[in-house]
């Protein structure tokens, strides 16, 4: 199953392509990795617009079956940054409707859970796992493709896992 992660942005959207064949040791392979630009002299408008249009090539080119999307987070001081980041996941999700790839969200803790152990792992903790899993020789830069690979990766390994009613 291809598999894409994507870490929203308004400046940089990571994403992380991977095949996944199940959850055992080393059946996650990184097809690409890379970012989704805006700049930030352009008006919100053509910065959303930038944004979809990058993650439109990457599902063409890529033609995943799911996308693992990260879940809106800002703290309660900074309002602002959820309602951006809203308008950034909107054009996202748009573009994946429009090609029909389903969008699974997933939080940052149950990411930092599933790969790590750790809902409250670092950054760096959850690179090192990416690169382990991934079995690159060092974590996927900038921050924004390792995080995108981290959701991508949490979709493989969450969309395998035996349900409560399956094991029983």
């Amino acid at each position: 199953m291809r598999i894409v992660g994507i870490d929203p942005g308004l400046n940089r959207t990571g994403y992380g392509v991977i095949d996944s064949a199940g959850t055992r040791s080393g059946e996650q392979v990184a097809v690409e990795g890379g970012v989704c630009k805006s700049r930030q002299a352009d008006d919100l408008g053509d910065r959303i617009l930038a944004i979809y249009s990058d993650v439109c090539e990457v599902l063409d080119e890529f033609k995943p079956a799911v996308m693992a999307l990260e879940q809106i987070h800002s703290h309660y001081k900074f309002p602002r940054t959820a309602i951006l980041m809203g308008h950034v996941r909107g054009a996202i999700c748009l573009a994946a409707a429009e090609r029909m790839v389903p969008v699974i969200d997933y939080a940052p803790t149950r990411v930092k859970n599933v790969l790590t152990g750790s809902g409250r792992a670092t950054k760096e903790q959850v690179q090192l796992s990416v690169a382990s899993q991934l079995r690159l020789p060092e974590p996927p830069h900038p921050d924004d493709v390792a995080d995108a690979f981290a959701l991508a990766i949490c979709h493989a390994l969450v969309a395998n896992m035996p349900t409560v009613a399956a094991a029983r």
